[in-house]
């Protein structure tokens, strides 16, 4: 066949293909648990920095770190229906994926998305830190639109489902230097001890324009203001409202008063 003859280049552009389509199908299934072990070991980093088991002043190398996260006790909520989910794998459960799957989600009506979420998955990991037989922290994923981006993070509350014990945001793009501040350290720091809720179950937590000004009526539900973000502040304040509010957690978090889990009784 000459050289020059159009099939013999037809050929050698089917085999090229061919060939490569194959490399890059045995390079996705190579890297594919390795992919999944990263993403497992990243979530377990930010979960586990809430969750007040982390060894104080050490580095925590990969595999000590999962085997931490192991310990955590995670299960399923079903968020409409408020209560714990069995049937669901939680360690393999994708939340993101849950939330544009039409049999997992749910619309969000427009009158309560706050966070502009248009749809949410309608089960959602939780992680149960115990002290001995009574619950130490609960952690909870969050997510909303910023000015830019989708923030997303974990929260934990202390036993009373109010009080605030740790925040972290681990994705966002908000703008560096101003919006990007909601994921220092010294700003999280601060939400340390905050209320979510008033004596009668309103969700009050906001992030203050400025200066939260201590003594104030509402300094137990604020934390300081954005330096020149006052968008990305008020979308985190929307937030945290719409994830506790009546089509967030709120239900679950009542069931959870009323029946409170017992240790062992779910997956971990």
């Amino acid at each position: 066949m000459s050289n020059d003859s159009p099939l013999k280049a037809l050929i050698v552009v089917l085999l090229t293909a061919l060939v490569c389509s194959t490399m890059v199908s045995a390079a996705v299934v190579v890297l594919r648990p390795i992919q999944l072990n990263n993403q497992l070991l990243e979530r377990s980093r930010n979960i586990m920095a809430l969750t007040g088991l982390m060894p104080t002043g050490e580095v925590v190398e990969d595999e000590q770190m999962l085997e931490l996260f192991r310990s955590v006790d995670t299960r399923i909520a079903d968020i409409d229906a408020g209560r714990f989910e069995p049937s669901i794998d939680p360690l393999t459960f994708d939340l993101r994926r849950a939330a544009n799957d039409s049999d997992l989600s749910t619309a969000v009506p427009p009158e309560l998305d706050l966070a502009k979420l248009g749809r949410r998955s309608r089960y959602s990991p939780v992680y149960i830190v115990w002290e001995g037989d009574r619950v130490d922290r609960l952690v909870v994923p969050v997510r909303g639109a910023g000015m830019w981006s989708m923030l997303y993070g974990y929260i934990a509350l202390r036993p009373d489902l109010s009080t605030i014990a740790g925040m972290t945001f681990y994705e966002q793009n908000e703008t560096p230097g101003l919006g990007d501040q909601i994921s220092h350290r010294q700003w999280l720091d601060g939400w340390q001890g905050k209320q979510i809720y008033d004596h009668v179950g309103t969700p009050l937590f906001s992030v203050s324009e400025g200066e939260v000004e201590e003594g104030s009526a509402q300094a137990a539900y604020q934390v300081d203001g954005l330096t020149g973000a006052t968008v990305t502040g008020n979308a985190v304040t929307a937030l945290i409202r719409y994830w506790f509010g009546p089509h967030g957690y709120q239900p679950f978090l009542e069931y959870l008063e009323e029946h409170p889990p017992e240790r062992g009784e779910g997956a971990s």
